[in-house]
Formats: C-alpha cells, sequence, structure tokens
C-alpha cells in the first residue's frame, strides 16, 4: 500500500515530465508492478515509469511523435530480452560513476527546466537550455498583471505542494511516515484548488481505461523499426533503461539481506515489462530506487509487494478515474521540480572529487554540461568518450623518480605502467643520469610492462656499463610478483656491484601483464 501510495503521483508526474498523458504512466506502474514484479530478478525492486527516462521519452515524443513511442518502447524490449538471454546483465553496470551521476545530474537539471514552467502552466521550450534561459522572463511574467501575465493560480498551487511535500519529509510524526510526501503535496493542492476554484489546469482523463491504451497504433507503425532514427532512440533508451535499472538493483541490494539480484533475469523482465508497455503505447518501465527504498522500508521480503502495488494502481485507475481529474497539473510539475532538484544535486560535485579525485569531476562536468547544451545520448557518448580517454591516459602514465644517493649511486624508481607510450619519458630520465655510476632500477611499484619498454631496459644495462657505469634492474621483483617464467626475464644480478648481466634477445621477453 506504501509503494502504491508513493507510484500514484510519480507515475503522473514522469508522464506529464515526459509529453504524454498522466494516464499513461499509470499504466506502465501497472506494467511494472504485475509483469515485471513478478518475474524479477531482484525482487525487492520496484519497476515503473522513471523520471531519468522522462527525457528520452520527450525526445521521442517531440521528433517522432507520439504514436511511435509505442514502438520504440516495444524495440527497446526485444533488446533487452535478448541481451538477457546472451548473459549481457551484469556488463550494464561497467559504466564510470562519474558518467552516471553526471547523467543524472543533466536528467534534473533538464527536468527542473521543463516543469517550473509547466508548474505555471505554460508549455516548455525545444531544448534545456531554452528552458532554463526562459525561467526568468517566465516567473517575471507570472507576478506581473495585465495583457501577457502568466498563471500566478498556478503558480501558487505549485509552491504550495513544494512547502507541503517538504514540510512533511521534515516534521511529520513518526506514526504517520509511511504516507510519502508526494502525495501529501498532491492533497494538499487538490485542496486549494477545490475549495478556492482556482482557474488551472488539470489531469484530463480519457472516457475509459481502455480507450487510453494505443495497441492499434503501434502494431500499425511496427515498419518504422526499419527507420535509422527510430533506431538510434530504441538502442539509446534500452541502454539507458538498462543501466540505470541494473545500478538501481544494486542499489536495493545493499538495502537488505534478502536474496541477491539475478542481474540477466532483471534484464529479461524489464524487457517483458517494456513489450507489454510498448504494445499498449505507454512509456517505458525501468527500476526505480525512491519506490524500491519504500518497499523495503515498509518491511517487503518477496516479490509479492511489488506485484500488489501494480494491482492497486489497476485497481484505482479502474474505479476511480474520477479522482485524477480533480489533481493539477501544476501540482505534479511541482513534484518532479523537487525531484529534479535532488536528481541535479550539486554536493555530488564535492563527494565525487574527494573519493576520485578532479579527473572524475571533469567527466562528470562535461557529461551535464552536454546533456543540457544538445541531448541526453550525446552527453552520455561525450561522458562515455572521456571516461575512456581518462582510463587510457592512467593505464598507460609513467612516473620516473630519480634519486641521487650518494655521487656514485642512482636509484631509479618506476610507477604506474611502462609501455611505449611512456618510453620517451623513461628514456630521458636513465640517460641523463651521469656516467660511471650505479644505477639500481627499482620495479616494485611497476603495474605493467610492455615488451618496448623491456628491451628498453636491457640495451640501457648494456650501453651503461659497457661506458664504465653499472646497472642493476630488480628482474627478481617482477618474476616473484607477476609469476614469470626466469627464461622470460634476463637474470638479476646476484651482488649489487656485479657486472652487469648479459643483455636477453629481445624476442625472449615478454610484457610482464598488470
Amino acid at each position: 500500500m506504501v509503494v502504491f501510495l508513493v507510484a500514484l503521483p510519480l507515475c503522473m508526474g514522469v508522464a506529464i515530465a515526459s509529453g504524454v498523458p498522466p494516464i499513461l504512466g499509470l499504466i506502465t506502474g501497472i506494467v511494472g508492478g504485475i509483469v515485471v514484479g513478478a518475474l524479477a530478478g531482484c525482487p525487492l525492486q520496484v519497476s515503473g515509469p522513471a523520471a531519468g527516462l522522462a527525457v528520452i521519452v520527450w525526445e521521442i515524443v517531440h521528433t517522432h511523435g507520439l504514436e511511435t513511442l509505442g514502438v520504440v518502447v516495444l524495440g527497446a524490449g526485444v533488446v533487452q530480452v535478448l541481451a538477457g538471454a546472451l548473459k549481457l546483465g551484469r556488463w550494464f553496470r561497467a559504466v564510470s560513476p562519474a558518467v552516471i551521476q553526471g547523467m543524472l545530474a543533466g536528467i534534473g537539471v533538464l527536468i527542473l527546466g521543463s516543469q517550473v514552467h509547466v508548474m505555471l502552466d505554460a508549455a516548455p521550450r525545444s531544448n534545456g537550455l531554452e528552458n532554463l534561459l526562459a525561467i526568468p522572463g517566465a516567473v517575471l511574467s507570472t507576478v506581473s498583471s495585465g495583457e501577457g501575465a502568466g498563471h500566478p493560480q498556478a503558480a501558487l498551487v505549485g509552491v504550495a505542494t513544494i512547502a507541503a511535500l517538504v514540510t512533511w519529509n521534515l516534521f511529520a510524526p513518526k506514526k504517520l511516515r509511511m504516507i510519502p510526501g508526494a502525495l501529501v503535496g498532491v492533497l494538499v493542492a487538490v485542496a486549494i484548488a477545490s475549495l478556492f476554484a482556482l482557474d488551472v489546469a488539470r489531469v484530463e482523463v480519457p472516457a475509459g481505461f481502455l480507450a487510453s491504451l494505443e495497441v492499434r497504433s503501434t502494431a500499425s507503425n511496427l515498419g518504422l523499426l526499419g527507420s535509422a532514427p527510430v533506431l538510434v532512440s530504441v538502442f539509446t533508451l534500452a541502454l539507458v533503461a538498462s543501466a540505470e535499472t541494473m545500478l538501481c538493483a544494486t542499489a536495493t541490494d545493499r538495502l537488505h539481506h534478502g536474496p541477491r539480484t539475478d542481474y540477466d533475469r532483471e534484464l529479461i523482465a524489464q524487457g517483458a515489462g517494456n513489450l507489454v508497455c510498448g504494445a499498449l503505447g505507454a512509456l517505458p518501465v525501468c527500476g526505480v530506487i525512491v519506490r524500491s527504498t519504500e518497499n523495503i522500508e515498509s518491511g517487503a521480503t518477496g516479490r509479492r509487494s511489488a506485484v500488489l502495488h501494480g494491482l492497486w494502481l489497476l485497481v484505482f485507475v479502474a474505479a476511480l478515474p474520477f479522482v485524477l481529474a480533480l489533481i493539477p497539473v501544476a501540482a505534479l510539475a511541482a513534484i518532479l521540480v523537487a525531484i529534479g532538484c535532488k536528481l541535479a544535486n550539486p554536493a555530488a560535485v564535492r563527494k565525487l572529487y574527494r573519493a576520485q579525485g578532479a579527473g572524475e569531476v571533469a567527466v562528470y562536468l562535461a557529461t551535464v554540461g552536454t546533456i543540457v547544451a544538445t541531448n541526453l545520448l550525446t552527453g552520455i557518448l561525450v561522458g562515455f568518450g572521456l571516461a575512456a580517454l581518462k582510463l587510457l591516459w592512467g593505464a598507460t602514465r609513467l612516473r620516473v623518480d630519480v634519486e641521487e644517493t650518494s655521487p656514485e649511486r642512482v636509484d631509479v624508481h618506476l610507477y604506474g605502467a611502462a609501455t611505449f607510450v611512456g618510453l620517451p619519458q623513461l628514456a630521458q630520465a636513465l640517460e641523463g643520469i651521469p656516467l660511471k655510476t650505479h644505477v639500481e632500477i627499482h620495479l616494485d611499484h611497476l603495474a605493467y610492462a610492455d615488451a618496448a619498454c623491456l628491451d628498453f631496459l636491457v640495451g640501457y644495462e648494456r650501453r651503461h656499463s659497457e661506458l664504465g657505469g653499472n646497472v642493476h634492474v630488480c628482474w627478481e621483483t617482477l618474476r616473484q610478483r607477476r609469476n614469470v617464467a626466469s627464461a622470460r626475464l634476463p637474470r638479476a644480478e646476484a651482488p649489487a656491484a656485479a657486472p652487469a648481466p648479459e643483455a636477453a634477445e629481445p624476442s625472449e621477453m615478454l610484457p610482464v601483464a598488470g
């Protein structure tokens, strides 16, 4: 019952943010509960329409039309089922935390920018930047009077909704905490709008529940799956929905001590849910952390709670549709504004910096900025690309510390990965050491060495010894740590001052795998 009460306003709010009728969000909530809940590989996770997918859905509807939405969702479901059958579930978790957090923050900014306008009973602009830049003008128009003024009554309803939501979350009595703040905010908005007969837009309810289904439309538009732009939308939706679901499942596992997630089964369940949602022309389904957390905190022990929440939604939509018509659209938009602020979460930058460093923060900011400036897919691709470049840079980075311990001895410490990329740096450092000195090269902190660097070190041993110096490379360290056969590496010198060993042929040397 608690999850049902949480899901009721959120399903409609996500639909509003997606640019589709609220009833389609409720249909997705029903499917997410009954279909996905019955098949789920993460029994305590709750699925339904997700704010994280609202931006993608809005772009699909805005670009291809509402009649294409069902086709794209159905196609994404097929991709998810196939991916789960091929045991690819865990691979959707292989995403940099900076990209995931940047994606969520970018989505939060986009939702915030668009839903402020909806909260004022105005139409959102065509892209994220326009929405953000138009907010000051929309607010000034709302508080002004005369011709061209905004909708102060809708703004009043929206502000009252947010105030009620925040106040309830902060000060609600313990015995009543099971009632979600979002529901309280909607009830307050309904009361204000009804008591004062405010002239605000309200949720439009179709004549019958079945009238909102788009089964015929989806079936007649299946040929659109041959279109390249539609296929791009299909794979984008499948990728983002799967990644968000897998991360939500991982977070859900941390909240309880029950059965762990079967990621492949969960992916198949999500795909089955999207097949049904696509056939019905509804929003895509996805694992959602807010409802999953409420489910666990309310004492859920198995999949039945998720299934029953879908049944309660079905009963409500089928038996009490007239109640939905009382809800102001501004109230649902206000809930999404609060969710957008929570997703944006500027404090995440500080946490990311402390945990991962400035490089991850740069990936995060680039992902957020690109999503807001262009679109979600471009932002994700930019984030993936920067994360891959950062990984490549870190994997090939070599640090060479040269320490003169005495006039006759120099200690060289290698850190990171000794690859051909770092070979110029290594050569410059070693060749700058004076002749006729004893050079001790330490490999304790070397994670990886390729054939090019090993070949150079062997050659350096020979050349430096021939010119009157002495080099001791700690080959034994690599042999012991990496379990490399002794025939593959040069033999280590017995005493530190012994003559340099005869160089091995390059063909006898193998990279030291990190």
